[in-house]
């Protein structure tokens, strides 16, 4: 049974994001090429964000110590921050200066999938061959092109992994859909900046991402996955919610009436006595 639903969970990380696409394809029509843009985008963020993050936890700048509460929460609150900085900046990004005609819900919903969509993707790619490479281990196989060490890394993730409770083994795609969600909502916030002409939904998506992402780490740290998912379920209400709201576009205020012109003042005519003797006779 668990190697059937750990299976099922990484085909389904993977699966996911392109039948929300296709969803959104067939009703919307925003085209496929936005799917590719948000996917783009994802990649080059982590390019400057995973060295970022690297560059600072190295440095010692943050405290280390994580079994003190403050010192988790300050992690994790970082940890959040980068991830909405660096994703929802270069979505921006990709707004402003290549998918420059993508300001509809539609379209929106399409470069956010992309975005989230090419992380599950990745994610359950490399979950799904480490998978395999633990069954052929657990089974005698690759002992001879692997190393001791990988060989028993394997064979200890795959006993751990075993004694999940089987309710847990589909966890990784829970989190995506909650994860879709979340990206779906900040493409669309991002899209405000540029639909409203308002820059303040730009930290508003930075602000949400970071939430999530900090609410996650600390919960997961402090609890355990279940609550992390429990939490991060009911946060992704609210990332339900924007989609929502946001799926119809700003109302624009109806333009105030012009002053009517003025009206010229009619000066009247100078009378004289002959004038007004001329006037008995018409």
């Amino acid at each position: 049974m668990h190697m059937l639903l750990l299976s099922l969970n990484f085909l389904l990380m993977m699966a996911m994001p392109l039948v929300l696409a296709t969803m959104i394809q067939r009703r919307r029509r925003p085209g496929w090429g936005l799917f590719g843009i948000g996917a783009v985008t994802f990649v080059a963020s982590q390019v400057l964000h995973l060295p970022f993050n690297r560059l600072v936890l190295g440095a010692g700048l943050l405290p280390q110590d994580t079994a003190v509460v403050a010192n988790l929460l300050i992690l994790s609150i970082f940890l959040g921050l980068s991830a909405g900085l660096f994703e929802e900046v270069f979505r921006y990004l990709a707004y402003r200066f290549w998918a420059k005609t993508a300001r509809d819900w539609g379209q929106g919903l399409m470069l956010g999938a992309g975005h989230g969509g090419i992380e599950a993707i990745l994610l359950g790619l490399l979950g799904g061959i480490n998978w395999a490479v633990m069954l052929l281990v657990e089974r005698g196989g690759l002992r001879a092109v692997l190393p001791p060490e990988t060989i028993t890394a394997a064979q200890t993730q795959y006993a751990v992994l075993m004694d999940l409770p089987w309710t847990m083994t589909l966890f990784g795609a829970l989190e995506r859909v909650f994860a879709l969600a979340l990206h779906l909502a900040c493409s669309l916030l991002v899209m405000q900046v540029l639909t409203r002409g308002q820059w303040r939904w730009l930290p508003a998506a930075i602000g949400w991402h970071g939430l999530l992402n900090a609410v996650v780490v600390f919960v997961n740290a402090q609890w355990g996955a279940v609550a992390a998912e429990a939490a991060l379920g009911l946060l992704s209400l609210g990332s339900l919610g924007i989609i929502w709201k946001l799926r119809r576009p700003p109302v624009e205020p109806e333009p105030e009436p012009r002053p009517e012109p003025p009206r010229p003042r009619l000066r009247p005519a100078e009378l004289d006595e002959e004038a007004i003797e001329r006037s008995r006779f018409l």
